[in-house]
């Protein structure tokens, strides 16, 4: 079992800068690809971001690109998102999920998610 806990949400301004970061414990996700996902109050659940477990490989949703940057720290189990130039339409809950293979952007085929953390971003 993998548990996954997400830090780092908050309520800033249009243009600020938040870090989300996603730490695992119960067993490694180094070969794990994980992915970030956002979820705001009467929408589905979409994809945000994603990094494989070697590191190299990313991918990001159309609206993030530029201004997101996913990354990880195997050593540390953890993942990160810098979000900068943050947007009133990036509030959302934030949430993190791992998967064997490779990044998926399907939410559904993640096995592992945290809970959350709120993001807010006032115009």
């Amino acid at each position: 079992q993998v548990q996954l806990v997400e830090s780092g949400g908050g309520l800033v301004q249009g243009g600020d800068s938040l870090r989300l970061s996603c730490t695992a414990s119960g067993r490694t996700v180094s070969n794990y690809a994980m992915g970030w996902f956002r979820q705001a109050p009467g929408k589905e659940r979409v994809f945000v971001a994603g990094i494989n477990w070697n590191v190299v490989t990313t991918r990001y949703a159309e609206s993030v690109e530029g201004r997101f940057t996913v990354s990880r720290d195997n050593a540390k189990n953890t993942v990160f998102l810098q979000m900068n130039s943050l947007k009133p339409e990036d509030t959302a809950v934030y949430y993190c999920a791992a998967r064997r293979l490779a990044i998926s952007t399907t939410w559904s085929s993640y096995e592992y998610w945290g809970q959350g953390t709120q993001v807010t971003v006032s115009s």
